[in-house]
């Protein structure tokens, strides 16, 4: 399987995005291409205290280290 393949099952749903900085993301996953540049809506960055919201947002691929849909619950 490949990633994009991957990230195709993830589309419109809610996913959690960790970047090389150490920050999180987590928003709905709206587009991405074939650089996994990311596009995420209603996007909250979460810290240990807080969650600053960020609206809509485009992430560079190569500041992705994770991506994972988020737990439901």
């Amino acid at each position: 399987m490949r990633p994009h393949d991957c990230l195709r099952d993830f589309l419109d749903d809610i996913v959690i995005v960790e970047l090389k900085t150490g920050k999180t993301l987590r928003g709905r996953l709206v587009s991405f291409d074939g650089h996994l540049n990311l596009v995420l809506d209603d996007c909250v960055e979460i810290d240990e205290d807080s969650e600053v919201r960020l609206g809509r947002v485009l992430i560079r691929g190569d500041s992705v280290t994770l991506i994972s849909p988020a737990e439901v619950g």
